[in-house]
């Protein structure tokens, strides 16, 4: 596969490519301005089907839903070469890089949302995607919805490559979701803050939030993750961090080869989130809560584009949630990731009500 992929960005671009652009749309094939589609209550709808070897290298979306959970009640999936069980799955806000069933206007590198204004206000956005998403045979793209609500007007653009043929040795895009609601944590509210990080000790992780536990061989390219802080209102020490970063690869024992040294230090931030809400191409925080106290709801993303973290048989990717796992927060993530099909089977989606934010 030629072309983009074997240069950088901007010194690739005088190479001719070997390859016709296409795109699956949501325009009005009469030639009116209706360029959406409607998605009823409990209705999935097929937006996109290839048939022929490829690569996507964008996606944009933008919803108009009475139900203000739509990013929460939406559901993005992707099947690759004929495959039954989807490669992505994911409700649509978390997928595009903002949890907590929000819209919020960030900038990174493969992900966006654009907004600001009345847009905001109605929890709109135009969301945007750009992990390229490599093909052998085909590849089929769908919406669920399953809001109570009807989507009025779901708009998308799915932009593509048509190929001769993709290389063997190509992995495939992965994104899952997950959620703990909350956590399992042990915390004291009688403990002082000293006590609390220094007296427990974690040396085995296995009570760590697990962002992904994927067989196979790939690489993992990063993670959204979304925190609502609902101890800090009752506990002695509001911060939810401190919490390590372990990352197990190919079922190497305790400690791993990737250990870090705290939850913000993971997302290249230090001290807690002293910034607040800030856009990198690598790292940052989408969505920000008290600035002041680290209560509320927050996003932060991590990817791995300068060098994704390889597995040849598997990858646990893990974090704990608050030294030593003592807090019970309110986690839910996605993580992204290429590898070779088959991929582990995923655990069942969990349902609406299970998804709705605190």
């Amino acid at each position: 596969m030629s072309g983009i992929l074997d240069h950088h960005l901007l010194e690739g671009l005088p190479f001719l490519r070997n390859y016709r652009s296409k795109r699956f749309s949501s325009w009005d094939q009469t030639g009116a301005n209706r360029d959406y589609i409607e998605i009823e209550p409990g209705q999935t709808r097929e937006i996109a089907r290839m048939q022929e070897p490829g690569c996507i290298k964008h996606i944009w979306v933008t919803v108009n839903c009475e139900d203000p959970n739509y990013p929460r009640t939406t559901v993005l999936r992707m099947f690759w070469d004929n495959e039954e069980n989807p490669s992505v799955e994911a409700p649509l806000g978390d997928f595009f890089g903002v949890g907590h069933a929000k819209v919020s206007c960030f900038h990174s590198l493969p992900l966006n949302m654009v907004t600001g204004g009345d847009p905001q206000k109605n929890n709109q956005a135009a969301m945007n995607c750009f992990f390229p998403m490599p093909y052998h045979e085909s590849a089929r793209i769908t919406i669920t919805n399953e809001s109570e609500k009807p989507i009025r007007s779901f708009y998308f653009y799915i932009d593509y490559e048509q190929h001769d043929h993709i290389p063997e040795n190509t992995a495939h895009f992965h994104a899952l979701w997950k959620r703990e609601n909350p956590t399992e944590g042990y915390y004291s509210f009688n403990v002082k803050p000293e006590q609390l990080f220094f007296e427990k000790c974690n040396l085995t992780g296995k009570d760590n939030y697990v962002l992904l536990d994927a067989q196979g061989c790939g690489h993992y390219i990063g993670c959204v993750v979304s925190v609502d802080n609902v101890m800090g209102r009752n506990c002695c020490h509001s911060w939810f961090g401190e919490g390590d970063d372990m990352i197990f690869i190919d079922g190497e024992p305790f400690p791993p080869s990737l250990h870090g040294t705290g939850t913000e230090d993971y997302f290249c931030a230090a001290w807690g989130f002293p910034s607040g809400k800030f856009n990198g191409l690598f790292h940052g925080i989408s969505l920000e809560g008290n600035l002041q106290t680290w209560m509320g709801k927050w996003t932060m993303y991590r990817f791995h584009l300068e060098s994704p973290i390889a597995f040849k048989k598997s990858i646990r990717v893990t974090l704990e949630h608050g030294h030593d796992n003592n807090r019970a927060d309110d986690w839910s993530s996605v993580a992204y990731w290429y590898q070779k099909e088959p991929h582990k089977p995923f655990p069942g989606f969990r349902k609406v009500k299970d998804r709705l934010p605190r």
